[in-house]
């Protein structure tokens, strides 16, 4: 009976060995998810120009145009209280190819979108040979809102 007992005794601690393995492993890649960061950002506004496709040696075709968003407010209280709005310019690049063409062909200065995409900085050096940072947005998707916009896809 002893025996038994002792086999038990070890067939549980071995399980409970595997178990808390188990659940170490799982809660260490429960805490790689926590860990994960999320860049996204979503834009609905207006297109400022007309896009432009630029091809730097050796490297994909990339179509480039411009998106405001206005932001606005009431300054004050009550009915006689003005309205105030801010405007902000966005850059946006379309790397992904078949959406890049799209963008390039319909995406039209005034035309109403809604751009999902990534935050993106970075360092360039312009015309005068001064170096610039910027932010721009990588567009993985583009939805067309405009009246117009549908009517041509």
């Amino acid at each position: 009976m002893d025996n038994v007992y002792v086999t038990g005794q070890i067939l549980f601690s071995f399980r409970y060995s595997l178990f808390r393995q188990v659940v170490r492993y799982r809660s260490t890649d429960a805490s790689l998810i926590l860990e994960r960061s999320i860049n996204r950002v979503q834009l609905l506004g207006r297109v400022g120009q007309d896009p432009v496709m630029r091809q730097i040696e050796g490297r994909n075709p990339v179509t480039i145009f411009s998106l405001a968003t206005n932001e606005m407010w009431r300054s004050g209280e009550g009915e006689m209280s003005d309205i105030s709005q801010k405007t902000t310019w966005h850059r946006v690049s379309v790397f992904k190819p078949g959406l890049r063409d799209v963008a390039y062909q319909y995406v039209k200065k005034g035309s109403r979108i809604l751009v999902e995409g990534k935050l993106d900085y970075g360092e360039y050096v312009d015309k005068n040979q001064v170096r610039r940072q910027a932010t721009t947005i990588i567009a993985d998707n583009i939805v067309f809102l405009s009246d117009n916009m549908r009517d041509r896809t």
